[in-house]
């Protein structure tokens, strides 16, 4: 049975119903295009970039910096979804830069020589993206003081809210998704700036995959952006389309910072 794993936008319950659903219509519609044995529900037992490079993988979801450094020519690019969120255009997105509410930090230069949060340092919204705000401030040497690394974005909005560091970049979808359905975590922290822009977060499949289950998955991706049934769930996720971009657009994304700033590890 192949793999499906859809996990990046689920961290709450409203968001893990409406990505089941858009899986169950999925399942459907490729079913009744021929596919067959298709899992009736979506993986949670495989972590979510384990599931990348499985030889059985059906589709998943995943970064954009470690697609464009590391699985690009190993997995196929199916498509790139469209969120409606504040900092989303289009198939691009970018992150928020946010320090607690009552910090006198003000602007991306007065981060310099703070702490900073991220989630991971292969991160395309909590470290890339923060690299590139900051790259012009940073000449050739070190701007952050220090890095700590959280795990997850809403590690690093608590690490900020509670003091351990003063700043940390949080992925405009994600930062959507927690004000709508867990606005408490927001409460402690204000937003000082945008992050540059790139694609988001993409939508692959196994690298042996064939050319007819690629254009398969993409039909089934249009068809349930067109599926007057998953309306709710498309405005649950802030879903309103599918983009089909190249792996060079993806390339941008090693550049995006230049050569000003070494890799952001804790």
């Amino acid at each position: 049975m192949p793999l499906v794993s859809i996990a990046m936008y689920v961290t709450s319950e409203p968001l893990a119903d409406a990505t089941a659903e858009l899986w169950s219509f999925l399942r459907h519609y490729l079913l009744n295009a021929g596919l067959q044995d298709l899992p009736e529900e979506l993986d949670q037992t495989v972590p979510y970039d384990e599931a990348w490079l499985r030889p059985d993988l059906l589709l998943s979801q995943a970064c954009g910096y470690p697609f464009a450094r590391s699985l690009r020519g190993r997995v196929r690019l199916v498509a790139t979804p469209v969120y409606d969120h504040p900092g989303c255009d289009g198939p691009l997105m970018r992150s928020f830069i946010v320090v607690r509410k009552d910090s006198p930090l003000r602007s991306l230069a007065d981060l310099r020589g703070t702490t900073a949060a991220i989630n991971s340092p292969d991160s395309n919204s909590g470290s890339n993206f923060f690299r590139a705000a900051v790259a012009s401030l940073a000449g050739s040497g070190r701007f952050f003081g220090r890095i700590i690394e959280t795990g997850s974005h809403r590690g690093s909005i608590a690490a900020v809210a509670e003091g351990r560091a003063e700043s940390a970049a949080i992925d405009c979808v994600t930062y959507a998704n927690i004000r709508r359905f867990d606005p408490g975590r927001l409460q402690a922290v204000r937003v000082i700036a945008e992050t540059p822009k790139g694609p988001g977060l993409p939508f692959i499949t196994s690298g042996d995959a064939s050319e007819e289950t690629v254009i398969l998955l993409r039909h089934a991706l249009d068809a349930a952006i067109r599926e007057p049934s998953l309306a709710a769930a498309r405005a649950t996720l802030g879903l309103v389309d599918f983009a089909v971009l190249s792996e060079d657009d993806y390339a941008t994304l090693l550049s995006l910072a230049g050569d000003a700033l070494p890799q952001m590890r804790a």
